[in-house]
């Protein structure tokens, strides 16, 4: 209640690590080789690393973390999903009946107890929450279809970490599982959720392909990966032009140069695989004997899918895609912060009138636009000059930054705003900059 406490940048821990001039700021571990998103993360004080492969998510990260479960919750909602938690420490037994246990070799983190039982540490979840189905006696064909979901760390002992968190040991995923009554229910619940990952990265602004992919390690009969292209991408794609056909090169047979549906050549690029999703079948409700009641008052096993969206790996991923080389840009809808205010310099000539004039616009954003309240810092660094805290402003990739500059003191006053997506300066009013921030959504 009362007037919206003011987030300062003076007291938030965000250490940075910003480039003077043309010295480097704060660098990935020795021999690590680094890209952009890496680095940007690093010197903005998003990350830091402990060990290879594993990073401190600090406070603005997990914001933003945060703000993207909340749109997934949304769109895993929308499709029927109810979200649970299954355990990181799995049981060797159940990763041993899959044939699991031995096919990940190095890959899976094992562990022994003080009663000397194996476990792992969970770098997906089929063999667990298969179990867990099963264990529901008396499950019947009404009850499906069934999508369970979860949002975890997961852990794999990847041989080489790097790029920072496109590529950790130790990650949050967003692992969602289907039960169907048929093979073409399990199908029709494949594609919702296939079009549930397109609408997500649609509302993200991101530049996405959904290509035909291997199923590798999970096994199944269908598979499909959901692409950001980019140099530092680890996967190869080759893609249609005009958007027919699309997949990873893993699943051509030889080297397919024309498109087959209309002839034209196929063009490679790289990518970033953000998400992935499976048809299984019954690969492990056979192992698990996860059965229902059918309609016929007969045992069936039941029909699987399973999906996974790369969470940390998305916002890695969309720095990577969206940000200039020295500028973080953030899709606008998870941005940690979605304002930045700038007031004048301390000793400036616009001081006095600015600002108090900048601190009501702040208070009058907060009242009148509530859902912005939690999302402004206030750059209260006034020993600096408004031009060093601006480029800070701007490496750091809030989507608005609203400064008090020297048209403050005109009659009416007039802020500078910066829409940094857009790539525009717009002068306002104070009721100018409460219209401007209507648009603006968060989660």
């Amino acid at each position: 209640p009362g007037r919206a406490r003011r987030l300062l940048l003076s007291q938030l821990f965000q250490p940075l690590a910003l480039p003077v001039g043309g010295q480097a700021g704060s660098e990935a571990q020795p021999g690590e080789p680094t890209c952009r998103s890496q680095r940007l993360m690093l010197q903005g004080g998003l990350i830091h690393p402990t060990s290879p492969g594993c990073y401190c998510y600090l406070p603005p990260t997990v914001r933003a973390m945060e703000k993207l479960i909340k749109v997934m919750d949304e769109e895993m909602q929308a499709v029927g999903g109810q979200k649970l938690n299954l355990p990181s420490l799995c049981s060797a037994e159940l990763w041993r009946a899959s044939g699991r246990w031995d096919q990940m070799g190095p890959e899976l983190f094992r562990l022994v107890d003080r009663h000397s039982h194996s476990y792992c540490l969970g770098p997906t979840h089929e063999e667990v929450v298969t179990a867990l189905v099963a264990s529901q006696s008396g499950l019947s064909y009404r009850q499906f279809p069934l999508r369970l979901y979860q949002v975890t760390r997961k852990f794999r002992d990847e041989p080489k970490p790097r790029f920072g968190l496109l590529r950790s040991r130790e990650f949050y995923m967003k692992d969602m599982y289907s039960f169907d009554s048929s093979e073409e229910a399990a199908r029709r619940t494949y594609e919702q959720v296939c079009d549930a990952y397109c609408s997500l990265l649609t509302r993200l602004g991101l530049p996405f392909v959904k290509v035909r992919a291997a199923t590798g390690s999970i096994g199944g009969t269908m598979s499909h990966e959901f692409q950001l292209p980019a140099d530092v991408g680890e996967d190869r794609l080759v893609l249609c032009p005009q958007g027919h056909f699309a997949a990873n090169v893993e699943t051509l047979d030889e080297k397919q140069t024309s498109c087959p549906t209309c002839g034209e050549k196929l063009t490679e690029t790289k990518g970033i695989e953000v998400g992935h999703t499976f048809y299984l079948g019954t690969k492990y409700s056979s192992v698990a004997n996860a059965v229902f009641c059918s309609a016929e008052n007969k045992p069936r096993l039941a029909e699987m899918g399973c999906y996974g969206l790369g969470i940390t790996r998305i916002l890695a991923a969309s720095i990577e895609v969206l940000s200039t080389e020295d500028s973080i840009r953030w899709p606008s809808l998870i941005a940690p912060y979605q304002l930045c205010f700038i007031p004048p310099k301390r000793g400036s000539r616009e001081e006095e009138e600015g600002v108090a004039l900048l601190e009501r616009v702040h208070d009058d954003v907060a009242e009148a636009l509530p859902h912005l309240a939690g999302d402004s810092v206030l750059d209260d660094r006034t020993q600096l000059t408004i031009g060093k805290r601006l480029k800070d402003a701007k490496r750091l990739g809030y989507p608005y930054v609203v400064i008090a500059g020297k048209k403050v003191c005109e009659d009416p006053p007039v802020f500078e705003v910066w829409d940094q997506n857009a790539g525009q300066v717009l002068f306002l009013t104070r009721e100018g900059v409460i219209e401007l921030l209507r648009k603006v959504q968060v989660p």
